[in-house]
């Protein structure tokens, strides 16, 4: 369960970034979050893994209240909360197979154990015969489809995804997504930002709608309607 409960942000010498946030999102949800550029999408992410903490308001991820974790304690909640980013952010010197091992190997994983759950995870993203290639030898949906699976690799319960379909052409887009409805089909809370009004509009999940720091609607099959102006 997440919980913002009259969540502000501001950055010092600007304007809110999101201002008297009120929402739950529910264990297993997916949801899209929409907006103009600056609407407050990635904020609200970026709150949720608490790389940034609220201004003023509550939020609460289960257990944790984002605003009191210790500096020391992080990691734990970043077990259960992972992130795909537009740009993938791979590392260029491993391959495949230690792009995804990595996050197992942090947590002490027998040799064994890591090579079962790497495969499995590869396997649910159709890359299992990709796992000695390095990420410059593959295409842009397929270095999205690793970063996913470095992302749900360990089991977490709420995957962020930041626009992991911006950079990708429609038809790699829906399968992005199909992995995504998968992942989500499992248990995993999926929260998504996206610009793609396409996606949005076929696949007609729970849509929050975000303009200018605020929550504009709240829709159970959303449609993609938002301003055009820069925020």
């Amino acid at each position: 369960m997440i919980r913002f409960d009259h969540v502000s942000k501001h950055y010092p010498g600007h304007r809110g970034a999101l201002s008297d946030i009120t929402v739950e999102i529910a264990d297993g949800e997916f949801v899209y979050l929409i907006g103009p550029s600056g609407a407050g999408k990635t904020t609200m992410l970026r709150l949720i893994m608490r790389d940034i903490v609220p201004t003023s308001g509550t939020l609460l991820v289960d257990e944790w209240k984002i605003a009191s974790i210790p500096a020391n304690q992080i990691h734990h909640l970043r077990r259960r909360v992972r992130t795909v980013y537009q740009d993938f952010k791979l590392l260029a010197d491993r391959t495949v197979y230690e792009n995804v091992a990595v996050g197992l190997e942090v947590l002490g994983k027998a040799e064994g154990e890591i090579a079962k759950d790497v495969m499995k995870i590869l396997s649910l993203v159709n890359l299992e015969d990709k796992y000695r290639q390095f990420p410059l030898q593959l295409s842009a949906g397929e270095q999205q489809r690793v970063s996913i699976a470095r992302a749900i690799v360990g089991g977490p319960k709420i995957l962020l995804a930041d626009e992991p379909t911006g950079n990708l052409d429609p038809d790699t887009a829906g399968e992005i997504l199909d992995i995504l409805e998968e992942v989500n089909s499992i248990g995993t809370t999926v929260i998504m930002a996206t610009h793609n009004a396409g996606i949005v509009n076929e696949r007609k999940k729970r849509t929050l709608t975000l303009d200018d720091g605020t929550i504009h609607s709240d829709e159970v099959k959303g449609r993609y309607h938002v301003s055009k102006k820069k925020t």
